[in-house]
């Protein structure tokens, strides 16, 4: 699944590819735990297992897609 993040004070999205086995609702999931606890950080694991630390006061916004979603360019892409 393709997540695209955005910060605070930074014009750059972070983007991030998760493993096919995570599905929206647990990583809609897991950030609504994580701000409900508040915690400082959110932590999300990549296709590769590389570990992506988000800084919670930082968050503005995320888009969760599906891998379907990457690459389409041209007249038909949204």
């Amino acid at each position: 699944m393709h997540v695209r993040i955005g910060v605070t004070y930074n014009p750059r999205e972070i983007e991030i590819e998760l493993p096919e086995d995570r599905d929206a609702d647990s990583v809609k999931q897991a950030v609504e735990d994580a701000v409900s606890q508040g915690r400082a950080l959110l932590w999300l694991a990549d296709r590769k297992g590389r570990q992506i630390g988000i800084v919670l006061d930082k968050l503005a916004w995320m888009e969760l897609g599906t891998a379907s979603d990457l690459g389409r360019i041209g007249f038909g892409a949204p």
